[in-house]
């Protein structure tokens, strides 16, 4: 059974998931129908943006992923020795 504080914990990353999903969805799908002087735009960065910070954030997750591979594989080859011997 979760405690309090997982269900606080997982309420908060379910939370900022949405908001940054919603905010997401306007910005690449509903801003470009809007015209360009109106004062929603204030709160968006420039479109350049919307396909270089994802790109980060993928190329970011994926070398941490891959970090996390190679301490695993390490961590078991010095298993694997300290059996042996």
């Amino acid at each position: 059974m979760a405690t309090a504080m997982d269900q606080l914990v997982g309420f908060g990353l379910v939370a900022f998931s949405l908001l940054l999903f919603v905010y997401y969805t306007i910005w690449i799908i509903i801003l470009p129908f809007i015209d360009s002087d109106h004062g929603i735009h204030k709160f968006f960065l420039p479109r350049e943006y919307s396909v270089t910070i994802p790109v980060i954030a993928g190329l970011l997750l994926v070398l941490f992923v891959a970090g996390f591979c190679n301490d695993c594989d390490v961590e078991e080859q010095k298993t694997c020795k300290e059996i042996r011997l």
